[in-house]
Parts: C-alpha cells; sequence; structure tokens
C-alpha cells in the first residue's frame, strides 16, 4: 500500500507541475481556433484576498467527453479584469495556457487590485470570449467593515430536484457565497427524480470529469458562480458516499480506494476557483484554510473527510447508526486529523475577528435518536467523534473567541441550534441551510428529533434551499430561504425562519 501511495504522489507531482508551466509548450500551439465554444462550463471566482482572486474556466465544448473535446493540444486562454460590467476600464489582463494535464481548467491568481470593491472580468481563448463574471476583493486585513452578506449552501444532487435556488441566491446580491459540500453526486442513475445522470457511476478520472461536466452545465449553477466569488469546501460525494480517510463505506482495498480519491480530488480541483497551489498531489489535497473579512468576521474552512480515521465502532453499526462507545468519545480519534485540528485551535486562539464563522459540512451538535434499546448516533459526523467537538467548543470558552458561529450542510434539512458544554449555557449558534435539491425529511421526522434533543431550536426537512447571513458589527442574521418546490424548473422563495444573534450574547433568538 505505501509503494502505491508513493508512486500515485510521484506521478501526480509530476502532472500537477507540467499542468500549470506555460513554458512546457510553444506559444505556435497555443494559437489554434476551435470550431465550437469552448466556454460550455461557464466562469467563476473565489478565493478573495485584499488585493485579488481566483479566476476560473475550463475550456470544454462538449462537456459530457472526458477530454470536454478539446484534444490534447494546449490553447492559449486571454483573461481581463475590469472596473466596470462593460470591461471598459480594464484594469488587468494577462494569458495562460490551458493544457490537457489539467483538463483545460484556467486558475488564473489575479493581484495588484483594490480591497472591498467589485470587478468584472472575462477569459477569451480560441476565437470566442466567455460570458462577463463578476467578483470583488476582500476588504483591507485592518478594515472596519460594517456589513457583509454571504449565502451558503450544500448538496446539490442532480437527479433529486432542479437548481431554483440559485435564482433568488443571485437577485439576494451576496458579497460572497460558501458551498459546503457534495457539489457532485457520484451514484449511477436511479428511476427517481427529475433528471438523470448522463453518464454511470465515475471511478476514474475521466469519469469525474463527466460527472462535473454534467453538473456545471446548468445555467443557473453557472449564474451563481458569475455573480460573486464562492469559496469551497467538499464533503463525500466528491469522491463517494460515506467514505473517511482511506476508506469507503464498502471497505474497498486502500490502495484501490485511494487511486479512486486521487482522480476524485484532481476532477474537483480542475473544476473548482482555487489557488493554484492547493492543486492535489496524488489522493492529498489541503483544502483547510481562512479567509479574514477586515475585522469583521474570520471564516475557517474545514476539511472533515480526508483526515479522520477510520469510523467509530464500525463493527457495532447499522449503516451509520451505532450505539454509544468507548471509541465514540476517546479524545485520541479526531475527525480532523491531528494537524488540523492543532491549526483550528491556533486559528481560534489569535483570532481579532468580530466574528468567527466555522464553515464545515455538518450539524456539529450532539444528536441522539432514541429507541428502545438505547440511544444511538451517528458514526459519519461530529457525533462519531465526540471529543473533536469538545475541544473546539472548550476553545471557544477558554480563548474567549469572539462571537462564534457555525454553518453546516450535508443533511439536507433546515435546522439551527446552540452548542453548550453546560445544559442552558450556549457558547456558540449553528445554521444548517438545507440542501440545494437534495431529498430531506418529513417534518414529523424532524420534530421528533427535536424534542429528543433540546439544543435544537427550529428543524425543517421537506424545503429545499439555502441560507443567508447578513453580519454586522452588533450582530448576525441568519435567514432560511426555501422555494416551494425544487421539483419544477423556476419556483417562488419565501422566508422558511429568521434568526437573531446578538454580539457578546451566545445563543440565537427567532425574530
Amino acid at each position: 500500500m505505501s509503494f502505491d501511495r508513493r508512486d500515485l504522489l510521484g506521478r501526480a507531482a509530476v502532472l500537477a507541475g507540467a499542468a500549470l508551466l506555460p513554458s512546457a509548450w510553444t506559444p505556435a500551439l497555443a494559437q489554434a481556433r476551435l470550431i465550437q465554444d469552448p466556454f460550455t462550463l461557464g466562469v467563476a471566482s473565489g478565493e478573495p484576498s485584499p488585493r485579488g482572486m481566483v479566476l476560473w474556466t475550463r475550456l470544454a465544448p462538449r462537456p459530457l467527453q472526458p477530454d470536454g473535446g478539446m484534444g490534447a493540444a494546449p490553447v492559449e486562454v486571454r483573461w481581463e479584469v475590469a472596473e466596470d460590467p462593460r470591461l471598459r476600464r480594464v484594469v488587468r489582463s494577462g494569458a495562460q495556457l490551458a493544457v490537457a494535464e489539467a483538463g483545460h481548467s484556467v486558475h488564473v491568481e489575479v493581484a495588484g487590485l483594490r480591497p472591498g470593491r467589485e470587478y468584472w472580468y472575462r477569459f477569451r481563448a480560441g476565437g470566442h470570449a466567455s460570458p462577463v463574471g463578476r467578483t470583488r476583493t476582500a476588504p483591507d486585513t485592518f478594515a472596519d467593515v460594517k456589513r457583509l452578506r454571504l449565502a451558503y449552501g450544500s448538496c446539490q444532487k442532480y437527479e433529486a430536484g432542479y437548481w431554483g435556488a440559485y435564482d433568488h441566491l443571485v437577485a439576494d446580491d451576496p458579497d460572497l457565497v460558501l458551498f459546503l459540500g457534495d457539489y457532485i453526486y457520484e451514484q449511477a442513475g436511479t428511476d427517481k427524480g427529475v433528471r438523470r445522470h448522463p453518464d454511470a457511476e465515475p471511478v476514474d478520472l475521466a469519469g469525474y470529469r463527466v460527472r462535473y461536466g454534467a453538473y456545471k452545465s446548468d445555467p443557473k449553477l453557472q449564474a451563481a458562480h458569475a455573480a460573486a466569488p464562492w469559496m469551497v469546501i467538499w464533503d463525500d460525494h466528491e469522491v463517494v458516499n460515506d467514505y473517511g480517510g482511506d476508506q469507503d463505506r464498502l471497505n474497498t482495498d486502500p490502495a484501490r480506494f485511494l487511486r479512486r480519491r486521487a482522480a476524485a480530488y484532481q476532477a474537483y480541483f480542475e473544476h473548482m476557483p482555487l489557488r493554484r497551489h492547493r492543486r492535489p498531489v496524488g489522493p492529498d489535497m489541503l483544502l483547510y484554510r481562512t479567509l479574514d473579512w477586515g475585522r469583521l468576521a474570520q471564516f475557517q474552512f474545514l476539511d472533515t473527510r480526508q483526515h479522520r480515521p477510520h469510523r467509530t465502532c464500525d463493527a457495532q453499526s447499522d449503516g451509520k447508526a451505532i450505539p454509544d462507545c468507548p471509541q465514540r468519545t476517546d479524545p485520541s480519534r479526531s475527525l480532523l486529523g491531528g494537524a488540523q485540528q492543532r491549526w483550528l485551535v491556533e486559528r481560534l486562539e489569535t483570532s481579532q475577528a468580530r466574528w468567527n464563522v466555522l464553515a464545515q459540512q455538518y450539524l456539529v451538535g450532539e444528536i441522539q435518536r432514541p429507541r428502545p434499546d438505547g440511544r444511538i448516533y451517528s458514526n459519519d459526523g461530529w457525533s462519531g467523534y465526540a471529543q473533536t467537538r469538545r475541544r473546539i467548543l472548550e476553545t471557544w470558552r477558554d480563548a474567549k473567541v469572539s462571537n462564534p458561529v457555525v454553518l453546516g450542510g450535508d443533511i439536507h434539512c433546515f435546522i439551527a441550534g446552540e452548542l453548550e458544554l453546560e445544559a442552558g449555557k450556549p457558547i456558540a449558534s449553528e445554521f444548517v441551510g438545507g440542501s440545494i435539491s437534495s431529498l430531506g425529511a418529513s417534518n414529523a421526522d424532524m420534530q421528533r428529533l427535536q424534542a429528543a434533543n433540546p439544543n435544537l431550536k427550529f428543524t425543517e426537512g421537506e424545503h429545499r434551499g439555502y441560507g443567508r447571513v447578513d453580519l454586522t458589527p452588533d450582530g448576525c442574521e441568519v435567514t432560511f430561504r426555501a422555494v416551494e418546490s425544487a421539483l419544477v424548473p423556476q419556483s417562488p422563495v419565501r422566508n422558511l425562519a429568521k434568526f437573531q444573534v446578538e454580539a457578546g450574547r451566545p445563543g440565537l433568538h427567532i425574530a
């Protein structure tokens, strides 16, 4: 296994380097004209900093082919950034080669811009121009920011529903969008749902590229990417359902699974607006990181899949459900892995931000499900690694971290709750923002769950949608936005619930 892993790492490093070095190709090869529009997957931006951001596109005139219809030749892609939507006042421009080894994806790291303002951008390649995208830089590091609006979502299963939620997310005009995992779903097509995955379940790079090609061809998703910069993290379905570390739910041979994980991570990087130093090396990819928004907020983004040990009490489990067991509360077992957990504690202890927003995949609070033979827990999230959660809550408390708030996804339901070490003494509030399209649970089931877990203050499982967060120095307002139906392409939206968190006073209030 170790030999296979080293071999994967070595080969991936060579490919990653070659794919991002323009000097590897001659300019003559880069000037070929393309018969078809190569910008079928749209444009995106992400990773905003006070002086720049990442601009992304991928050339794919035929997005449902593994190579996007591009073949092996590199293509020069020109880009420009302007201060106006018509791109008359261009302030930065350049060129980059899109090469086959990186799926003809482009990750432009723009620098030299002004902090805290909007910009517009466009790509050109092979005689074609991309759509125009809007982005923005983060405020200056020590800026006293008065407001920030962000939207967050997760779980957009292509087959389960349409993505009408994005129409309303764009209309909400967020400064920033957070996507908290399950950008694609890997399963093969089923008889249920409103549309079908057009390909078999991906297990290699070609398969994952086709799956992303299907998802990113959706015009509503493209419009959401073009409206604001995104910060992205993954969950399990970007690789395979319920995986963790080097193990999937089927207990596939680890060496074989790591080859699949390497392919999935490479495809993820090729399709996300990530900085080039985030590119994977074989089955390893560094995704946890922070984003500062002036003095107003620091976001800590977690990776809860790649670094965890094998599932808690797996031999005793019935699917994801486990009884209580010593492994569940073993402090040596971390959902984040040792290095990431130490990193997070250090970031929390040193943060000077007014608000500290933990962006991750799940409901963090302890969830117990009663049954006749005792209470059960999930071994797939924080409840399977209870001491990891406790360490974070203790850090918030002991380091007097300013105004911690948690955002999550994964469970396809809207949930608001409080996090505490002692009953009745909340340390932080958390908000799970539903799902863009993946099916949830009945409200009857959600009410039973809420009754068994007093830390939950609001639950709703029958609607799809997203969360909207408005931050000011004095408060955090979270609105759950739900479409009437995700079974039709376009649907009205309504505010399902609204919550207030007052700065300096832990706990949420239903507005």
